[in-house]
């Protein structure tokens, strides 16, 4: 307890000091004119600040937009808000977009839009649907959600000043996938595993000890167990991420998601993606069933999903349009 009260202290010193001064020069002040009435003069009413003026709804659209492409024609897809997707070209390159209401997707607006979890879902479904249909056609450079121009020329200049380094991630990108591997165990098939693995000499161990003796072995066979299985749980992602990383051109391992969010069951080891030659995206396939039947005995599930819009691969240097 001293020491949270130290803690306490040492935090909160500094506030409780100014606020104790504050104080201490009021009552001086208050103590200086109560001495010397002739000190104090009545001060006038303070002019009352305006009310600032509403914020005015903006009017017109703007263009949101989906990605970078050299494809000829935009998808035939309704966009977010529900228009039609178009194409703004400069330099040989393009960003396809579709108009959104101002009043809706302005800067105070959307601010206030991305609190709303349906309009969110909604929206980010809409973006999503684009990006995949226009990944049928060809290579894409994906650009996140909610990047909005005001108008075409704005959005033309950006393919400009930024045409170098778009031709680079269209050229990396060029005849690849994003694919995603999710892998997971059961953690009671995990630790059944370690026991397995284990010197089966407990009740020897056992002969002789006390019950506290007893005890602490037990607590401490349990802790080895734990550390066993934690082993082999990594093990497993660095064996089933090197065979995959081998096959790939690249690869990026993302932290593991939240099982409340993503609804999955057992412990995630390996949340990655690979990018893979088309060529190659069969024998990836093959890969993955190979390696499910390798670590059955622990659990494992190995979840293969895409092709996805490649935004674990755009070049670093675009890393403020990805």
């Amino acid at each position: 307890m001293p020491d949270e009260l130290d803690r306490w202290a040492a935090g909160r010193a500094p506030e409780l000091l100014a606020r104790a001064e504050a104080e201490a020069v009021e009552e001086l002040k208050r103590a200086l004119l109560k001495a010397a009435p002739g000190l104090e003069r009545p001060r006038p009413a303070p002019t009352p600040a305006p009310e600032p003026a509403p914020p005015s709804t903006p009017t017109g659209d703007g263009l949101w937009a989906y990605c970078i492409t050299r494809a000829s024609d935009p998808p035939s897809v309704g966009g977010v808000h529900g228009s039609p997707v178009e194409r703004v070209e400069a330099d040989g390159l393009a960003v396809l977009v579709s108009r959104v209401p101002l009043a809706e997707f302005g800067e105070d607006a959307l601010r206030l839009n991305l609190n709303d979890l349906d309009w969110l879902e909604r929206v980010a479904r809409d973006h999503e649907t684009v990006l995949e249909r226009a990944l049928e056609a060809g290579t894409i450079v994906p650009l996140r959600i909610c990047t909005i121009f005001t108008d075409e020329q704005g959005a033309a200049q950006m393919l400009t000043e930024r045409r170098r380094d778009l031709d680079t991630a269209l050229d990396v990108l060029e005849g690849r996938e994003e694919w995603g591997v999710k892998l997971t165990v059961d953690r009671a098939a995990l630790e059944a595993a370690a026991r397995d693995r284990a010197p089966d000499d407990l009740d020897q161990q056992l002969e002789g000890q006390s019950a506290g003796g007893a005890y602490m072995l037990r607590r401490r066979q349990e802790r080895q167990l734990r550390e066993a299985a934690d082993r082999l749980a990594g093990g497993l992602a660095e064996d089933v991420h090197a065979r995959l990383q081998d096959w790939a051109t690249d690869a990026v391992v993302n932290p593991p998601q939240n099982p409340e969010l993503s609804g999955h069951e057992g412990d995630m080891l390996l949340n990655a993606a690979y990018l893979v030659e088309k060529a190659k995206v069969e024998r990836l396939h093959e890969l993955v069933e190979e390696l499910r039947d390798r670590h059955r005995e622990f659990g494992a599930r190995i979840e293969l999903t895409g092709p996805w819009p490649p935004y674990n691969f755009v070049p670093r240097t675009e890393s403020a349009l990805a």
